[in-house]
């Protein structure tokens, strides 16, 4: 992985929040693994604040680039934790899938650990309830193939729930061994949290950031055809 995937960059902070840029490569917690390098390594040399995990809200898997929402006080803490499981905060991403996707749906599939492989999810009637949007922004070409870059809005937070429910419906994300691209030459899933949206935990005033395709997959799109 070259140092330009590796860098957490700050893109917003107060007294009881900060949002960061998490790279690709990087695992969000250590999981109690000393040495690993992780954002919660990064905040406890950089940002420390004393709370479990550092104050991490939420979770983006290691091959995701992307805006990841951090506490900085137990009560902002307990606050996010709750808009996380109430809904109440929006989490859109770009994915660049192999495949002609209509314009826009809804994929309404339960996901649960597959009964088949370690460490993969799958669409499983014993899971649970997993909702994501998405709508198509642009199709491209590549070796007489289709794709389509999409923007997806995540309405539950279910572990590899994007991967998974695309993959599950013959659209596997660029760059994703783990649920069925074993063509694309890109190290990565092509999956960017781009935007996200939530209340601050004491003002509640609305709060919301984007950030650009981290750049190995704007590097990535350079090698299709727009079509």
């Amino acid at each position: 992985m070259g140092g330009m995937e590796k860098k957490i960059e700050v893109v917003y902070e107060d007294n009881e929040v900060l949002v960061l840029i998490k790279p690709a490569g990087m695992v969000t917690t250590d999981e109690g693994k000393k040495g690993a390098e992780s954002v919660e390594k990064w905040l406890a040399e950089n940002k420390p604040n004393g709370l479990k995990r550092e104050g991490i809200v939420h979770r983006l898997d290691k091959g995701t680039s992307g805006l990841l929402v951090v506490a900085k006080t137990e009560e902002a803490l307990e606050e996010l934790q709750r808009q996380f499981k109430k809904r109440e905060v929006e989490k859109r991403y770009w994915a660049l899938v192999r495949g002609d996707m209509p314009k826009s749906g809804e994929i309404e599939m339960p996901v649960g650990r597959s009964s088949y492989a370690f460490a993969r999810f799958s669409v499983n009637p014993q899971g649970k309830p997993a909702k994501t949007l998405f709508w198509v922004k642009d199709k491209y070409k590549k070796d007489g193939k289709i794709f389509s870059l999409a923007e997806i809005l995540l309405k539950t937070g279910r572990t590899h729930q994007i991967r998974v429910h695309l993959s599950y419906l013959g659209w596997p994300i660029v760059g994703d061994k783990l649920y069925g691209d074993k063509i694309s030459r890109l190290n990565r899933p092509f999956l960017h949290a781009q935007k996200v949206g939530f209340w601050q935990p004491k003002s509640r005033k609305w709060i919301e950031l984007v950030s650009n395709l981290a750049f190995e997959l704007e590097e990535e799109l350079k090698g299709y055809e727009k079509i």
